[in-house]
C-alpha cells in the first residue's frame, strides 16, 4: 500500500517553511524560503500577504515534488499572530503612511498600538479577564484601533475583511471565512459559545466591526484541525503544486502549533513526573524569536498577565493558558550584536563560541548558571508579555564586573536566558506543570534548554523530531483528512521519542 503524507505549512517572523510528513509524524522533506520584513518607523513592522502566500506555494512545491499529488491526503498551516487587511475584492491595504498596498500586514511583534492597548485596558471591560487583564499591542483590537485613528482614510475606509494571518492563508488555500478558534479566542477577544461580545467593540469604538453580521472579523468559527469548504480550490491546488479538493485543516497561530506538535509526545521508559498522567501536567515552550509557554486544563484557569483561559484554542474541549517572552532569539541577537566585544566574537564562532566558552569558565563542576551570580540582568528588552503585562518596561544590565568585554558579553548572553517567572504565575493560579516540553529553534541551543531545566527544577524533553511547529501543521491536514478521529489521537499517533534533560 502506497505511503500517504501531509503537508505541513510554518509561517514564522522571517520565513516560510513546509514539511512533508508520513502518517508515523515522521519528516520526510522540508524546505524554507525568507519573507521580507519591513520597518518604516520605529516599532512598525510590516510585511505582504501577497509575497507570503507566493513563498509558501514554493516550500510545498518543493517538499511534494517527489511524491504523486493522490499521495498527500491534507495540508495544515500555521502562522504568527498578524493582521492581514483585505478591500471587498480581497486585495491588499497598506497599513502605514507610505500607502504601499503590498505592505498589508501588521506584523504580531508591532508595538505602533501601545497607547490604544493601554487605553483598552483602562476602561476595564470584562473580556480582560481572558487576557490576564491587560491588553496587549500584539493583540489585534488596539491594532485595529490605531488603524481607524491614525489611516482612517487610506486604510480603515477601504478594508472590508481583517484576518489574522492563520486565517488568510486558509481562506486562500480553501475560499472559505471560516475563522480558527485558534487565532479568533487568543488574540480578538471572541469567546465561545457566545461568540463576540458587542459592549466591548462598541466600548473602544469599533463597533463598525459589528456590522453586517461582523463580516470583516470573522462570523463563522471552527475548533482547529476542522476540514475548511470544499479543500483547496482549483486555483490554490495549482498554486501549491497539489490536488484540488485536497483537505485543509482551520489553522494555528505558529507557537499553537509547536505546543500541538510537542506536548502529547510519548514519553513511556524515562520516569519523568508527567508519565500516566494527564497532558494537563506538561508545559509546551515554542522558543524563536519570542517564547511562548502553552499550558492545558480542563477547566477554565484565570493567570494574572497571562492570556487566556481560552477554549479549544489548541486543543479541542480544553483550556488554554499562554505566557510569553516579547523577545528571547531575537533579544540574544540585539544583545549579542550591539555589544562592545561583537567584533572579537565574530572571529570566533557566535552562540556555539559563547556555550562552549561558558561552559570553560566554570569551576569544579559546579552549575555553568552561577557564572551569572554577580550580575542583574532585566531581559525585558521588548516590553514583558507575561506575567507582568508590561509592553512599556525596557531591559537593563547591572554591575559588569569584568574588565574584558568580551567576558561580560558571555554572562550577559547567559543572564538573558530564564522563564521562571511565567511558571510561578500558571502555578499559583492551579496548574500542576510537572515537565517542560521545548521545540523551536532555540531548543537547538544545549545551553539554552540547561538553563530552563537547571532554573525550574523540572525535567526538559525536546522531540527526535526537532520541527515539532511543522509536525503540528501537518496535524491540521491530517486531521481535516478525516484519517484520524480527532486532534487529540492525532497528535499521539504522530508523536515521536523524546530525549529528556534534567537539572545540574
Amino acid at each position: 500500500m502506497a505511503e500517504v503524507y501531509y503537508v505541513g505549512v510554518d509561517v514564522g517572523t522571517a520565513s516560510v517553511r513546509a514539511a512533508l510528513v508520513t502518517r508515523a509524524g515522521l519528516l520526510q522533506s522540508t524546505a524554507e524560503e525568507p519573507i521580507s520584513i519591513w520597518e518604516p518607523q520605529a516599532d512598525h513592522y510590516v510585511q505582504s500577504s501577497a509575497e507570503i502566500w507566493e513563498k509558501c506555494c514554493s516550500v510545498v512545491k518543493r517538499v511534494t515534488q517527489h511524491v504523486e499529488r493522490s499521495q498527500v491526503r491534507g495540508i495544515g498551516f500555521d502562522a504568527t499572530c498578524s493582521l492581514v487587511v483585505l478591500d471587498q475584492s480581497f486585495q491588499p491595504v497598506p497599513v502605514s503612511q507610505d500607502g504601499d498596498r503590498q505592505r498589508n500586514v501588521v506584523m504580531w511583534m508591532d508595538h505602533r498600538a501601545e497607547e490604544q492597548a493601554a487605553c483598552i485596558t483602562n476602561a476595564g471591560h470584562r473580556v480582560l479577564n481572558r487576557v490576564g487583564g491587560v491588553m496587549s499591542p500584539e493583540m489585534q483590537p488596539p491594532k485595529l484601533l490605531w488603524l481607524k485613528e491614525n489611516l482612517k482614510e487610506r486604510c480603515w475606509n477601504k478594508a472590508a475583511h481583517f484576518f489574522d494571518l492563520p486565517d488568510f492563508l486558509s481562506w486562500k488555500a480553501t475560499g472559505s471565512l471560516t475563522r480558527s478558534l485558534c487565532t479568533l479566542v487568543c488574540k480578538w477577544t471572541y469567546c465561545p459559545p457566545e461568540g463576540w461580545d458587542a459592549s466591548f467593540w462598541t466600548s473602544i469604538g469599533l463597533e463598525d466591526l459589528l456590522e453586517n453580521n461582523s463580516s470583516k472579523i470573522g462570523s463563522v468559527t471552527c475548533p482547529p484541525g476542522s476540514p475548511l469548504g470544499d479543500g483547496l480550490t482549483r486555483e490554490a491546488a495549482a498554486d501549491l503544486g497539489l490536488d484540488p479538493g485536497t483537505a485543509v485543516g482551520a489553522s494555528l497561530i505558529d507557537a499553537h502549533a509547536g505546543g500541538l506538535g510537542v506536548i502529547g509526545a510519548d514519553v513511556k521508559g524515562f520516569l519523568l513526573p508527567c508519565e500516566d498522567q494527564p497532558i494537563t501536567t506538561r508545559m509546551a515552550m515554542i522558543c524563536g524569536t519570542s517564547t511562548c509557554h502553552m499550558a492545558i486544563s480542563e477547566q477554565a484557569l484565570f493567570v494574572p498577565g497571562v492570556w487566556g483561559p481560552c477554549l479549544s484554542a489548541m486543543v479541542p474541549g480544553m483550556w488554554l493558558n499562554e505566557g510569553g517572552q516579547s523577545a528571547t532569539g531575537r533579544l540574544i541577537d540585539h544583545v549579542v550584536k550591539g555589544h562592545a566585544a561583537y567584533a572579537q566574537l565574530q572571529e570566533r564562532a557566535r552562540q556555539s563560541y559563547l556555550n562552549s566558552h561558558l561552559s570553560s569558565m566554570v569551576n569544579d563542576g559546579s552549575a555553568v548558571d552561577l557564572l551569572g551570580s554577580s550580575l542583574h540582568v532585566w531581559p525585558d528588552f521588548h516590553g514583558n508579555r507575561s506575567p507582568l503585562a508590561d509592553p512599556t518596561l525596557k531591559g537593563m544590565v547591572r554591575e559588569h564586573y569584568s574588565k574584558h568585554q568580551l567576558i561580560r558579553l558571555h554572562i550577559i548572553y547567559l543572564k538573558i536566558l530564564g522563564t521562571l517567572h511565567i511558571l510561578d504565575a500558571m502555578r499559583e493560579a492551579g496548574h500542576d506543570i510537572r515537565t517542560l516540553f521545548l521545540c523551536g529553534g532555540l531548543s537547538k541551543n544545549a545551553l539554552f534548554v540547561q538553563i530552563h531545566a537547571n532554573a525550574t527544577g523540572l525535567p526538559v524533553v525536546l522531540p527526535d523530531q526537532m520541527e515539532a511547529v511543522l509536525i503540528g501543521a501537518a496535524v491540521l491536514g491530517a486531521c481535516a483528512s478525516q484519517d484520524y478521529s480527532s486532534i487529540q489521537v492525532e497528535f499521539k499517533k504522530m508523536s515521536a521519542q523524546v530525549f529528556p534533560k534534567t537539572s545540574s
